[in-house]
């Protein structure tokens, strides 16, 4: 393990994986089948937000019961997962990931997504072995990932004063204040720009430019 510069924890979904176009695609199939109003692009990084549950009930204007949301995630996932093969990586992620493993920086992988369904798609993808740790959801929590990331930083044995959280969401941000790292956040997955900038961490459109921003954090 590296031992100098900063240790960069990434995102999967909406931030390494281009993936956006699939979850609204998802959401509203499954919305479809629910009988719930389709929702647009703009509508859904305006309101999306972690613990999904509260998403529900930002658009249906109360908390789903247990029954509804096990229902709700299921049919999400069912739709999701049909059209996450055909996703690209985010524009210039392999470049990136490929130039900071050469030059001796480390970097790992946090994900909400389940571990056992990341792991063989971040593998087809020819990136695994830029990472020195993968960690998905291991299980069917709705929880945020601050626990996750206390875990996934265990696991590294990296102090969190090196570490630098770059994701797509405000939940990424926290997970980061949580264990006393730091973030930044990209625009290009399911947040609106202005939802990230309330968060209160560097905001970015690129992926290159949240690498360069990280590393001049202090």
């Amino acid at each position: 393990m590296g031992k100098h510069g900063k240790h960069l924890v990434w995102d999967w979904n909406g931030t390494l994986l281009d993936d956006i176009g699939a979850v609204i695609g998802a959401t509203n199939a499954a919305f479809a089948e629910l009988g719930l109003e389709s929702i647009t692009l703009d509508r859904y990084r305006e309101l999306y937000t972690v613990p999904v549950p509260k998403f529900y009930e930002r658009l249906m204007g109360r908390l789903p019961t247990d029954e509804e949301w096990t229902v709700m995630d299921g049919a999400f996932h069912r739709h999701y997962w049909e059209r996450a093969e055909s996703c690209g990586l985010t524009i210039g992620a392999a470049e990136l990931l490929a130039a900071r493993q050469e030059s001796g920086l480390t970097q790992s992988l946090l994900s909400l997504a389940p571990h056992t369904e990341l792991i063989p798609l971040v593998r087809r993808h020819g990136i695994a072995e830029r990472f020195v740790r993968m960690d998905g959801r291991p299980d069917a929590s709705t929880d945020g990932k601050s626990g996750h990331m206390v875990r996934h930083l265990a696991a590294l044995e990296v102090p969190a004063e090196r570490v630098v959280v770059i994701g797509d969401a405000a939940d990424d941000a926290l997970a980061a204040a949580h264990v006393g790292a730091r973030a930044v956040l990209y625009t290009g997955g399911s947040h609106s720009r202005a939802s990230l900038a309330r968060v209160g961490v560097p905001v970015v459109d690129s992926l290159e430019e949240a690498v360069a921003v990280a590393e001049e954090l202090a």
